[in-house]
């Protein structure tokens, strides 16, 4: 059989979970967890986007800023249902039904604590992401009296400050596992956009590395950030602050378009463009074992017809063999 080296776009895309891997194809979604006895579970479940149903999601630069909302509520949904197979023993439900009553308020509690959390973190990503840099390079102004080359300084700033948390993050053991199953997602993918069969020996040797990475994401955001604040001027710090919020969905809006180009075109100028995300997805990104790919996998035939994908793209039978998954164990 005749190798294939384009890759095709297939649509499906996912993320990183405790132990596991969350997939999304279309309004369908599978998130599947390597469970602390060994087995794997899987729970397919819809989810229709904040703006489903309307003409939003089709006009450009405006469908990226619901697209990333989509993305954030259904990746803090897809992390809960996997942290669920590591909580602690206490917090099992038991028997008494006075005592379920109270675990019913108590996870009533923990959701709005959760909530709450997650609300906070955006807080926090903004201010560090957004808002520190501008301040850090306002040190530079005694020094640098031009405009456009101090908002260049808060870019190179920003993109410090996320490679430098990232870095510091992926020393956690649970982020380095973490950052294993993000590579799963990515092969899993990539083995399917390049036309071979999904199993686990393809998977392993497709690459760890995708242009429609959330990670790329993040990098055409700081990028477009550095183009946009480069044009806007102010002399008011506040003004200064607020333009660097209220333009995020805007950021969000471009950066959307700009990946998912590069997600569906392999010339020269997308594949330049592409290059600092996927130089910054080897930090995101870690070779996965055998047993991670075989969870991936398992997210992807939940939501995913890879077989009839690979029929219609690119007009390939294969032997019945060679559809055989291979976390399928010998009979």
């Amino acid at each position: 059989m005749k190798k294939k080296k384009i890759r095709h776009y297939s649509g499906i895309g996912g993320q990183a979970v405790l132990e596991g891997v969350m997939m999304r194809n279309k309004d369908m979604y599978a998130v599947a967890v390597r469970k602390p006895d060994g087995d794997i579970d899987v729970e397919v479940d819809e989810y229709h986007g904040v703006a489903s149903g309307t003409f939003f999601v089709k006009i450009p630069f405006i469908r990226g800023i619901f697209i990333f909302l989509d993305s954030l509520i259904l990746g803090m949904k897809a992390l809960n249902h996997s942290s669920t197979f590591y909580e602690e023993e206490d917090d099992k439900p038991h028997k008494d039904n006075s005592i379920n009553t109270k675990a019913t308020d108590s996870d009533s509690k923990e959701k709005l604590a959760m909530a709450l959390t997650y609300a906070l973190s955006i807080v926090l990503a903004v201010g560090i992401f957004m808002v520190l840099p501008y301040f850090l390079s306002s040190i530079f102004e005694n020094y640098v009296r031009n405009a456009s080359l101090l908002a260049i300084i808060e870019g190179v700033l920003r993109i410090l400050i996320f490679v430098i948390y990232i870095l510091a993050i992926s020393q956690m053991q649970d982020i380095k596992r973490l950052f294993r199953y993000h590579g799963a997602e990515h092969k899993c993918i990539n083995c399917i956009e390049r036309g071979r069969p999904l199993n686990v020996k393809n998977a392993m040797r497709s690459s760890r590395l995708h242009k429609r990475c959330g990670s790329s994401f993040v990098l055409f955001v700081m990028l477009v950030s550095i183009v946009l604040f480069f044009f806007i001027r102010t002399d008011s710090m506040i003004l200064r602050v607020v333009y660097r919020i209220l333009l995020i969905p805007v950021i969000s809006g471009i950066s959307y378009e700009l990946i998912r180009l590069a997600g569906r075109t392999d010339n020269i100028i997308v594949s330049i463009l592409s290059a600092p995300g996927l130089w910054m997805q080897r930090l995101t990104t870690k070779e996965p074992d055998e047993e991670m790919i075989e969870v991936a996998i398992k997210s992807v035939e939940a939501v995913f017809d890879w077989k009839e994908y690979l029929k219609d793209t690119f007009g390939l039978e294969f032997e019945e063999e060679d559809y055989t998954s291979a976390y399928k164990e010998d009979e």
